[in-house]
Order: C-alpha cells, then sequence, then structure tokens
C-alpha cells in the first residue's frame, strides 16, 4: 500500500514539473519536483493545455462570441499559455534552416535574434490553425487537446529516435529521460482513447476517428523525420519546431476530414 501511494505520489509530482516546464501556468514551487523527466508526460500537458483552451472556446460559444473570434483568442490563449516556448523553437529553426551552409546552422539557431524566415514562420503557424480553427465546428474542445496532445508526442519520438545535437541545453536531458518505444506508449494509447470519444458523442464518426489517428500520428512522424533530414538530428529548438508544425498540419488535415465528412 505504501508502494503504490509512494508510485501515485511520484506520477503527480512528475506531472506538475512538466506542467511547470512546459507551461506558463503559475503553480507554487515543490522542492521535491525533478525536471530531468518532464518529456516523459509531454502528451499528458498537451492534453491539459488544450483542455483548458477547450474550456475557453465552448465558454465563449455559449456567450455568442463569432467563431472566427474565438479562433484568434483560443490561438493567442494558447501562446500564452506556453510561455511562448514552442514558437520561439519553430522560429529558431525557420532561421537556421534558411541558411545555405549546414555548418552555420545550429550557430544561426543558437543566436537569440529573430530573422525574417523565422517571423514569417511563427505568422504562418498562427495564420494556419486560426484559420483551421474557424473551419472546424464539431466538438472543438476535444480537437484542441487533440492537436495538443499529437504535437507534443511527436516531440517525444524525435527525442527518442534521432540524436541530439549539442552536449548541454534545455533538450539534452530529454534525450535520457526517453530511452524506448515503450516510454511513448502511454500518450500513444492516452491519445487513441481521446480521439475515440468522437465516438461517444456521434457513433456515425467511426471514419472520422480513425483518419485522425493515422492523421496525428503520421504528422507527428514526418515532421520529425523532416527536421532530422534537414538538420541530422535534433535540438531543444527542433523539438520546439516538432510540436508546433505537427499542431498546424494536424488541424489543418482534420479541417478536410471534417469536410468529406459533412
Amino acid at each position: 500500500m505504501i508502494n503504490k501511494y509512494q508510485w501515485w505520489k511520484q506520477l503527480l509530482l512528475e506531472l506538475y514539473a512538466s506542467v511547470i516546464f512546459y507551461t506558463s501556468i503559475s503553480l507554487p514551487y515543490v522542492n521535491e519536483l525533478n525536471f530531468t523527466r518532464v518529456s516523459r508526460l509531454a502528451p499528458q500537458v498537451g492534453l491539459i493545455i488544450g483542455g483548458i483552451l477547450g474550456v475557453l472556446d465552448t465558454g465563449m460559444n455559449f456567450l455568442g462570441v463569432p467563431i472566427l473570434t474565438r479562433s484568434v483568442l483560443v490561438v493567442c490563449l494558447w501562446i500564452f499559455m506556453t510561455g511562448g516556448l514552442h514558437l520561439d523553437g519553430a522560429m529558431d529553426t525557420a532561421d537556421g534552416l534558411a541558411v545555405g551552409d549546414p555548418k552555420r546552422r545550429l550557430e544561426v539557431m543558437a543566436d537569440s535574434a529573430t530573422g525574417a524566415f523565422g517571423a514569417m514562420a511563427a505568422i504562418a503557424l498562427i495564420l494556419m490553425k486560426t484559420a483551421a480553427l474557424t473551419d472546424l465546428s464539431k466538438n472543438r474542445w476535444l480537437t484542441l487537446m487533440a492537436a495538443c496532445g499529437w504535437g507534443r508526442w511527436g516531440q517525444q519520438l524525435a527525442i527518442l529516435r534521432y540524436p541530439y545535437l549539442k552536449p548541454t541545453g534545455k533538450g539534452a536531458f530529454h534525450k535520457q529521460a526517453i530511452c524506448s518505444y515503450r516510454d511513448l506508449l502511454p500518450g500513444l494509447l492516452l491519445m487513441i482513447g481521446l480521439s475515440g470519444l468522437q465516438i461517444v458523442f456521434d457513433k456515425q464518426r467511426l471514419f472520422f476517428v480513425l483518419a485522425t489517428v493515422l492523421a496525428g500520428s503520421a504528422i507527428a512522424t514526418l515532421t520529425g523525420a523532416w527536421f532530422n533530414h534537414k538538420l541530422s538530428g535534433h535540438t531543444g529548438d527542433t523539438y520546439g519546431a516538432v510540436v508546433e508544425w505537427t499542431e498546424a498540419l494536424f488541424l489543418c488535415v482534420l479541417t478536410i476530414l471534417e469536410k468529406h465528412e459533412l
């Protein structure tokens, strides 16, 4: 009984640390926190973020806020809740990939100044998310949770599969936390279960659920693979880029699936 209690306590502390690390949600600091394993619960943190966004969106819908305005406000809160952590990584990655000399890409990515390509990447991501959310009407709260969850599962996959390109940095200890595909299984099962909730609300959405799981896992996998192809590995910045581009592309694909479902 004591061991079971300690296991639950450890799990809750790890989730607490993950929320503090990956979000700007203000929580009291706890002395027992260990931040070296935060990446193991990244998808769960994504579901928390998506759930909060879904509550906000549902509340605004109840108040009669138009869907475009709702989508803009949701995306703004999305950025605020993550502290721009992943968006900043996507911007730095875009600046690095814009450099013709592969040997200078990591150097450019480490520069705190944002270049033109980084700014364009941020604009593209924000527009994609806003436009896609505006086109999505069914179970938007589940959609937001799925997007945030798949983005962070893609990050986990990139951490496991590809080499880390820096000896130090915020992303360095992630590599030690995720050591095998078993570490990816809880997040994957959680995402499959979340997608399956669509059937609870509408039993006719079986094809949509299957397509959602396929799209989410495929985009999360291919996004990380593409950055590895361009850089021969990953950094903390590219982990953030995987999250952002997986979220945005996943939402865009859902607009196609929902259109064909109608």
